[in-house]
C-alpha cells in the first residue's frame, strides 16, 4: 500500500465516528503508538495530525498494519452500503424522508466532548443502533466549542471546572453543504437581534448527525457564545440556544434538503422544532397555524427523561416574547394564544412556559423511559390532561437500552463470539441468542471477569496517581496510589453525575460503622466513585468533597477511591470491570439509569433501589435489590430506610455470596448469577430493541399517520 493510500484510508477510518464501536480499529490506531493514542485522548483525528507519517508508514510495515488498515477499509464500506439491514427492509418506507432526532447533547465519544452525561449517552447509543439497524435518521445538536467542563479536585477536594477549547479542525466534523454545494448558514429573526449559525456534520456509521455552531462573525460576541458551554448561563443563554437548536435545526436540515417525516425530540430542550416545522407546513400547505399544528403533532415523538419537576425548562413571558415575538406574529398567534402552548393552564398569566408541556400539547407519541417513569410522567402531567382519568394520559414508555458493541469490552465480546450464535450481535435483541450464556464455563467466564477488573484496577492507580502529581502530592503519597484497590477484593463501582436525588453517599452514612461492621464478617470491600456535580449545584460539590476527604483519612484510605474528570472513557472501564453497580437514588426520580445496563451486558452485577430500569429488571436471582420498591412521604425515613436495607443486603447476601468459593477458588453461586442476569436482561435492555421500539410504536406509524400504541 503507497504511503499516500495509508494515511487517505486512516483518515477516513477517523472522519466517520463508526470507528468508535470497532474494538479492532481502535487497537489499529493504539498499536501505532500506544503512548500518543493516550494522550491525544483516543482521538484518531489529532492523532494522524501529530504523529509523523513518515513513522508512521514505518511502524505500519513493520507491524504489517497495512493489510488491517485495508481490512478495516473494506469493512466500512461494506457497512455503509449494506442493503439488508432491517431497516432496509422494515422500515424502507423513511428512506425519502428519514426520521429527525433532535437533542442538547450527544454522547457518542469523548473526543467528541458535546455531552454532560446520561442523556447524551442515551442520544449517541441511539444514533448508534439506528445506524446499525440501517433506520433512515438524522440528528440534529449544538456544537459546543467548550463542551461541558472538565472536572479538577483541588487539594481540599472541592470540584474545579475547566473548559478546554474544542477546535473544529481536530473534531470528526465537516462543513455541512447545502443543495447548492455551499456551506448551510441560517438566520433566526429576534426582537434583540438576528440569531447566525453554521452547520457542520459528523458521520455516525451511516447516520448523519447536524450540529449548529453560533461562532460566526455575523453574530453578536454574546451570541458568539451561545454555543460555547453545554447547560452554562442563565435562562437568557438557555432560551436562545433552545431557539437555536429547535427552529435553527429545522431550517438548517430544509436548507440541506432534508425533509423528515417524523420529528423526534430527545427531552424538552429542542420543543421549538415543532413551531419551525408548523411554520413550514403553514407556507407549504396554506393552512391555520391549529390545522398545521395537528398535521405536525400527529408525525411528531416527544420522549421525556425527567421526573423532577425543577429539570423542565422554563420562561418568563417576557423573555419568551423578546426570543420568539416575531416568530410569533409570523405564524399569526396572538400574544396570550402562544404563550397558552407552554402552559399547563393557558390562561394563567402568572405561569411561566414551560418546554415539556410545549411537546407534550404539540406531539400525538409521548413516552418516559421506563414502565415506572412512564407512571411517574402520568402523575406529573395529569393536570394538562383536562378531564381524563390519570391511565388515560397518553404517555406511554419505552425503557431505555444501551448500544452493545460500544459499552461490552472487547474480552467478552470475544467470549461472546465463541459461545453466543455467530450472528449476535445482529439478533442481540431475541431472547433465545443469550441462553448460550450457559454453555460458557465458570472458569472461562470468571477469568474472563478478572482480566477486565484487573485492567479497570490498573486505569484507576493510573488516574488516582496523575491527579495527585497535579496536585503535588508527595512521593509517599503518589507511591500509596500506586497501590490502591485489590484484586481479590469484592468491589463495587458508583458513577454517574451527582446531583443530590441520586445519593451519591448514601452507603457512606455512619461510615465508621459500616467499617466496623464489614470487618466483622472477616471480609473486606472497595468503593470506587467518579461524577461530577453541575457547576452551580454547591451541595453536589459538597458531596463529592465528603467522600474524596475520606479517601484521604487513614481508616477509609485502602477501600475508598474518587476517579476524576468522569466522562466515558472512566465510564467504560468502571462498568467493565468492577463487581457490582450500585444505584441508590431516591425513588421514583431516576427516570432509566442507563449505566447499569452497560455493567450487566459486561457481566457486572446491579445493586440498586428498585427505580428506573431495574424496577422492571430485577427477578431475585439476577442481581441485588435495596428495599421493596416502596417510597415514603418522608425524604429522610426514605433515605434511613434504605440505608438500612442497602447496608443489610451488603453484609447478608452481596458479601457472603462473592467470598462463597469452592474448592477451585471459583464463586459458583456469583457466576450463576451473573450468568442469569445475562439470560434474563441482555435481550431487552440494549439500544437495538429500544430503537427498533421506536420505529415500529412511533416512527412507522407516524410516517404514515397512523395512531401510535405505545404501551402505558
Amino acid at each position: 500500500m503507497a504511503e499516500h493510500q495509508l494515511i487517505v484510508r486512516l483518515r477516513e477510518l477517523a472522519r466517520n465516528l463508526w470507528w468508535t464501536w470497532q474494538p479492532e480499529v481502535i487497537d489499529l490506531f493504539r498499536s501505532l503508538d500506544p503512548d500518543l493514542w493516550e494522550s491525544s485522548g483516543h482521538s484518531p483525528i489529532v492523532f494522524l495530525s501529530e504523529i509523523d507519517h513518515e513513522r508512521l508508514t514505518s511502524k505500519a510495515e513493520q507491524m504489517a498494519l497495512d493489510s488491517r488498515v485495508d481490512y478495516a477499509f473494506r469493512r466500512l464500506k461494506d457497512y455503509l452500503k449494506n442493503s439488508k439491514s432491517w431497516g432496509a427492509i422494515y422500515a424502507a418506507s423513511l428512506r425519502s424522508r428519514p426520521v429527525a432526532y433532535f437533542s442538547m447533547e450527544f454522547g457518542l465519544h469523548e473526543s467528541l466532548p458535546i455531552y454532560s452525561g446520561g442523556l447524551g449517552v442515551l442520544a449517541g447509543d441511539h444514533l448508534k443502533s439506528a445506524s446499525d439497524l440501517g433506520i433512515p435518521l438524522v440528528a440534529v445538536g449544538l456544537l459546543y466549542s467548550e463542551g461541558y467542563f472538565r472536572q479538577k479536585l483541588d487539594i481540599e477536594g472541592w470540584q474545579q471546572e475547566n473548559y478546554p477549547h474544542n477546535r473544529p479542525d481536530l473534531l470528526p466534523i465537516e462543513p455541512a453543504l447545502g443543495a447548492d454545494g455551499k456551506p448551510v448558514r441560517i438566520a433566526i429573526p429576534t426582537r434583540n437581534g438576528t440569531l447566525h449559525a453554521q452547520v457542520w456534520t459528523a458521520d455516525v456509521g451511516r447516520t448523519k448527525l447536524f450540529l449548529l455552531d453560533s461562532r460566526v462573525p455575523e453574530n453578536s460576541e454574546w451570541d458568539q457564545s451561545l454555543s460555547a458551554r453545554l447547560y452554562g448561563g442563565d435562562a437568557r443563554v438557555r432560551i436562545r440556544q433552545e431557539l437555536l437548536l429547535g427552529v435553527g435545526g429545522v431550517m438548517a436540515l430544509r436548507a440541506m434538503g432534508v425533509h423528515p417525516s417524523v420529528i423526534h425530540l430527545n427531552e424538552g430542550h429542542s420543543a421549538f422544532a415543532l413551531l419551525a416545522e408548523i411554520e413550514g407546513e403553514m407556507q407549504e400547505q396554506g393552512q391555520s397555524f391549529w390545522e398545521a399544528a395537528r398535521e405536525v403533532s400527529a408525525r411528531s415523538v416527544f420522549t421525556t427523561h425527567t421526573p423532577v419537576a425543577a429539570g423542565h425548562d422554563r420562561f418568563w413571558a417576557e423573555l419568551v416574547e423578546e426570543n420568539l415575538g416575531l416568530f410569533r406574529e409570523k405564524i399569526g398567534l396572538s400574544y396570550e394564544d402562544f404563550l397558552g402552548l407552554g402552559r399547563v393552564h393557558t390562561h394563567d398569566q402568572g405561569e411561566p412556559f414551560c418546554m415539556t408541556v410545549l411537546a407534550l400539547k404539540l406531539t400525538r407519541r409521548a413516552n418516559g423511559v421506563s414502565a415506572l417513569h412512564g407512571e411517574v410522567s402520568r402523575q406529573m402531567w395529569h393536570p394538562l390532561f383536562h378531564g381524563r382519568r390519570l391511565e388515560e394520559v397518553p404517555i406511554g414508555h419505552i425503557t431505555n437500552g444501551v448500544h452493545a458493541a460500544t459499552w461490552i469490552a472487547p474480552q467478552m465480546q470475544r467470549m461472546y463470539d465463541h459461545h453466543l450464535p455467530i450472528d449476535w450481535r445482529a439478533r442481540i435483541r431475541h431472547p433465545e441468542v443469550w441462553k448460550s450464556i450457559d454453555s460458557i464455563s465458570d472458569a472461562e467466564f470468571w477469568e474472563t471477569h478478572q482480566i477486565l477488573k484487573a485492567s479497570m484496577i490498573s486505569f484507576v492507580r493510573r488516574r488516582l496517581v496523575a491527579q495527585a502529581k497535579a496536585r503535588d502530592e508527595s512521593p509517599e503519597t503518589l507511591d500509596k496510589l500506586s497501590r490502591r484497590l485489590d484484586l481479590d477484593v469484592l468491589t463495587l463501582g458508583f458513577a454517574r453525575r451527582f446531583a443530590t436525588y441520586k445519593r451519591a453517599g448514601l452507603i457512606l452514612s455512619e461510615a465508621d460503622r459500616l467499617i466496623d461492621m464489614v470487618r466483622a464478617t472477616g471480609k473486606k470491600i472497595q468503593l470506587v466513585f467518579a461524577g461530577k456535580a453541575h457547576p452551580e449545584d454547591r451541595l453536589g460539590k459538597e458531596l463529592i468533597q465528603s467522600i474524596v476527604r475520606k479517601t484521604r483519612q487513614e481508616a477509609f484510605e485502602d477501600w475508598v477511591v474518587f476517579v476524576e474528570d468522569y466522562d466515558m472513557n472512566v465510564a467504560r472501564a468502571l462498568v467493565q470491570g468492577v463487581d457490582v453497580w450500585l444505584n441508590n437514588p431516591r425513588r421514583p426520580q431516576e427516570a432509566s439509569g442507563t449505566s447499569g445496563e452497560k455493567a450487566l451486558l459486561n457481566g457486572v452485577l446491579n445493586f440498586s433501589v428498585l427505580d428506573g430500569w431495574w424496577a422492571e429488571a430485577y427477578n431475585g436471582l439476577n442481581g441485588f435489590a435495596i428495599g421493596r420498591g416502596q417510597t415514603h412521604v418522608d425524604p429522610h425515613v426514605q433515605d434511613s430506610r434504605d440505608h438500612a436495607d442497602l447496608i443489610s443486603t451488603l453484609l447478608s447476601e452481596v458479601i457472603p455470596l462473592y467470598y462463597e468459593r469452592d474448592k477451585d477458588g471459583y464463586p459458583r453461586q456469583w457466576i450463576a448469577r451473573q450468568k442469569a442476569a445475562l439470560t434474563s436482561l441482555g435481550w431487552r435492555f440494549n439500544a437495538d430493541r429500544m430503537v427498533m421500539d421506536y420505529a415500529e410504536r412511533c416512527y412507522l406509524p407516524a410516517a404514515m399517520g397512523v395512531s401510535c400504541h405505545i404501551p402505558i
